[in-house]
């Protein structure tokens, strides 16, 4: 049996950081900017994707995790990092929200997944510049393609982080987090796994240390601290779906 009071309080602390930014009457950003069309982008990954799911099909019922590069460049440890769950690993660079809902056919509902992890909306509003409205209606379509699908389906969201390359954006990608997060706190398949807090250092910024040169990128010290927040959620909510010998 599940403990209520556990996921009770998970839910509150994953979404308390964003409390004060519900009460925001006027929106952040304002301009509405246009997604690049889906339709022309990724193509060869999601067929070479294709093709060599039909020679090697993934296990179904696993968790589906996908998202732009951030979720592309933890592939190589996050089978480690969240053992013993039973992962499939669809991370694609440069992707958004529009790309994840383009191709949710083939990159997730095709392995009939009982979960996904979703790292997006960092592209969206930090890189495209589409708005934090813009971008929750597109999660919004994302989550209602799947639960159409499979409606237990249990979607967890890494919110976007804040990076130094992307600083001066973070106040706008807060404002996607407290949508999703306010979303979340409304769907008990809906989870928000705030990764902001333990990516800042004593004074507040965004610690330095944590990021590749580029200053956008993570290194392996700041995947730790991404496993310190999505581990424990995915491995008390899913380690009871994982086959036995």
């Amino acid at each position: 049996m599940r403990n209520t009071s556990f996921r009770s309080a998970l839910r509150i602390v994953q979404a308390g950081s964003f409390l004060i930014l519900l009460a925001v009457s006027k929106p952040l950003f304002s301009a509405e900017v246009d997604y690049p069309d889906p339709a022309g982008r990724f193509t060869d990954y999601v067929a070479n994707i294709v093709d060599s799911d039909r020679t090697n099909p993934p296990p179904g019922g696993a968790i589906v995790c996908i998202g732009s590069s951030s979720m592309r460049m933890w592939q190589q440890d996050i089978d480690r990092d969240l053992e013993p769950l039973t992962l499939i690993k669809r991370g694609f660079g440069g992707s958004n929200f529009a790309d994840a809902l383009h191709y949710v056919d083939q990159l997730v509902l095709a392995y009939q997944p009982r979960a996904v992890l979703v790292y997006e909306g960092d592209n969206d509003v930090g890189g495209t510049g589409v708005s934090p409205q813009k971008a929750f209606r597109t999660a919004e379509a994302f989550i209602d393609r799947i639960h159409e699908r499979f409606p237990e389906c249990r979607i967890y969201f890494i919110s976007a982080k804040p990076s130094p390359s992307r600083w001066d954006k973070w106040l706008v990608l807060q404002e996607l987090n407290s949508k999703l997060a306010a979303k979340c706190a409304t769907d008990d398949r809906l989870f928000f796994l705030d990764v902001g807090p333990v990516m800042m250092d004593s004074d507040g910024m965004v610690d330095k240390s944590l990021f590749l040169e580029d200053m956008l990128h993570m290194n392996r010290a700041g995947y730790q601290r991404w496993k310190s927040v999505i581990r424990p959620v995915l491995i008390h909510n899913e380690l009871e779906f994982e086959a036995t010998p």
